[in-house]
């Protein structure tokens, strides 16, 4: 009978003792777990780092792209400066290379219509692109600036002895009552800074109410 508590007595200290280990097994287990976990999420976290590090390296791709945005737009100013460059080899007119005269060219009794021509007797071809200057002298003695008409100014290359013109307008009182009394016209050609004085054409109308009311208009050839 002694015997036999005794044996149940180590069995039960057995049990604990197994009891016991497996309970430290699992605490390992816990342990390596947990370790396995830091282990990885300081992978992650490494791997976010290394990740964020390319975005940065972006910034000279950006700035690529801002600079190739920068050269497309310059290469349109270019563009557009090339064209005006195209049409800056040939240089303007000199008025004194210029042969100018004025003419009247009135269709009826109504409209107004002089045109003054510029011949190039200069010996090489010259640009007259544009809107001439245009003053116009009455006999008292005052001179009137000329508005420009509505209307865009044409290429107009001039080889020598080639000719442009362009139109005075207005309408023309036929009342007998008219107000201006105009002597002469004062010339500038496009980019130019020397004027000629040209007679006011033999035949044309007075002006119908001032000298407000005359348009200009551009340079074209003849041809």
């Amino acid at each position: 009978m002694k015997y036999t508590r005794i044996t149940a007595l180590a069995a039960i200290g057995v049990a604990a003792t197994l009891s016991l280990t497996a309970c430290g097994n699992d605490d390992s287990g816990k342990d390596s777990s947990a370790k396995s976990s830091s282990s990885s999420s300081s992978s992650s976290s490494s791997s976010a780092d290394g990740g964020a590090k390319p975005d940065a390296g972006a910034k000279p791709e950006a700035g690529k792209a801002k600079s190739g945005s920068g050269a497309h737009t310059e290469t349109r100013a270019g563009g557009a400066n090339g064209a005006a460059d195209g049409d800056g080899k040939v240089k303007s007119c000199k008025t004194a290379d210029l042969a100018i005269d004025a003419r009247n060219a009135a269709n009826d009794k109504d409209s107004g219509d002089i045109d003054v021509t510029m011949v190039n007797r200069g010996s090489a071809t010259c640009s007259a692109t544009g809107f001439a200057g245009v003053d116009i002298k009455d006999a008292d003695h005052t001179s009137s600036p000329v508005k420009r008409g509505p209307a865009q100014p044409r290429v107009t290359i001039l080889k020598p002895g080639e000719a442009a013109v362009f139109n005075i307008s207005y309408t023309i009182d036929n009342s007998g009552h008219s107000l201006t009394n105009p002597t002469h016209i004062q010339v500038t050609p496009p980019n130019e800074t020397h004027s000629v004085n040209l007679a006011w054409p033999a035949g044309a109308g007075k002006i119908k109410g001032s000298y407000g009311d005359v348009q200009v208009y551009p340079t074209h050839t003849t041809k």
